[in-house]
C-alpha cells in the first residue's frame, strides 16, 4: 500500500441482504438510501427479486440460494463488515444459508428484520421458513425489529396492547437470546410507541402517529437505520433512537406520484431528497 493510499478517506461499511423493490420504497433500495443518508458504504446481497408498488406486489422470484450465498461470502472476503442488516429472505433454504453463513462470524452484529408480510397484505415469506428462522438465524441475531404481526406469529399469541407488548418482548428476547425491539405502530393508540430490550433493560421510544398513508418501506427504512447506527460505533440504544427520529422524518416529509391511470402512489422522504 502506498502513502497516498494509506491516506485515502475511508467510511464505515455495512451490508443487507434483502429482496430488490423496484418502486425503491422498500426492499435493499430503501436500505441504500437509508445508509447513504447516514455515511455508510453499503453491500447487498439479493435473495429475490419483486415486482411492487406500495399498492400491489404482483410477483416475486426468489434469486437462487447459492447466488445469495457467493454474493454474501465475496463481501465478507472483500470488505471490513461488522454490522449486517437482513430483509426479506422469503424461503427457507434462503434463510438457513444465511445462519450457516454467520454461524461462521459470530464478530459480525445481525441486525434480523423478520419479514413476512408486506404492507399491501402479501406474504414475503413462505409458511415453513418461520420455523428455520426460529431455530437457526433468531438465535444469532444481535438484535431483531419485529412488527407486531411478525411477534404475534414467532410467539403463537396475540398482542393487543402495550400491556401485551411489554410481556412479547420479554419473551422473544429470553427465547432466542438476543435484543429486541418490537415495533408498535399497528396498535390503534394515538401515539406510536415501540419497545427496546437490550441487556435487561427495557426500553420506551413514544412518537406521535403521523397522518400519512405511506407505510411502505417502514420496517426496512427502521431496521437499516439501526444498522447504520451500529456501524457508526453508537450503542444499539443510541442507534435506535437515532432511527426513529429518521424514520419520523421520512414520514413527515413523505410524498406521491400519480400514475398514468390515476392511482396514487405514496412514498417515505428516504435518503437526502428534499421536497
Amino acid at each position: 500500500m502506498t502513502a497516498s493510499e494509506k491516506n485515502r478517506p475511508t467510511a464505515p461499511v455495512a451490508m443487507t441482504i434483502a429482496g430488490s423493490d423496484c418502486s425503491a420504497g422498500a426492499g435493499m433500495q430503501a436500505d441504500l438510501k437509508t445508509f447513504q443518508h447516514f455515511g455508510i458504504h453499503c453491500l447487498t446481497a439479493v435473495t429475490c427479486i419483486v415486482s411492487e408498488t406500495a399498492n400491489i406486489v404482483r410477483r416475486v422470484d426468489p434469486v437462487h440460494p447459492d447466488m445469495m450465498e457467493d454474493q454474501i461470502r465475496l463481501m465478507l472476503d472483500s470488505f471490513p463488515l461488522s454490522v449486517v442488516k437482513t430483509g426479506m429472505l422469503g424461503s427457507a433454504d434462503h434463510v438457513r444459508k444465511v445462519a450457516s453463513i454467520f454461524r461462521e462470524h459470530p464478530e459480525i452484529r445481525l441486525v434480523v428484520d423478520p419479514v413476512m408480510v408486506a404492507s399491501t397484505g402479501a406474504s414475503l415469506l413462505e409458511p415453513d421458513a418461520i420455523a428455520t428462522y426460529r431455530s437457526e438465524l433468531l438465535p444469532l441475531a444481535f438484535v431483531i425489529t419485529p412488527n407486531l404481526p411478525e411477534a404475534e406469529t414467532l410467539l403463537g399469541e396475540t398482542i393487543p396492547d402495550l400491556a401485551a407488548m411489554e410481556s412479547a418482548v420479554r419473551k422473544l428476547s429470553e427465547t432466542y437470546g438476543c435484543s429486541v425491539l418490537l415495533k408498535g405502530g399497528h396498535l390503534s393508540d394515538a401515539a406510536c410507541t415501540d419497545l427496546l430490550l437490550h441487556s435487561g433493560k427495557l426500553h420506551s421510544f413514544t412518537s406521535p402517529r403521523l397522518d400519512t398513508p405511506a407505510s411502505h418501506g417502514t420496517g426496512c427504512t427502521l431496521a437499516a437505520a439501526i444498522a447504520a447506527g451500529l456501524a457508526l460505533g453508537k450503542s444499539l440504544t443510541d442507534a435506535v433512537a437515532v432511527a426513529k427520529d429518521y424514520l419520523d422524518h421520512c414520514l413527515g416529509s413523505s410524498y406521491s406520484f400519480t400514475s398514468p391511470a390515476g392511482e396514487s402512489i405514496h412514498a417515505l422522504n428516504q435518503g437526502t431528497f428534499r421536497v
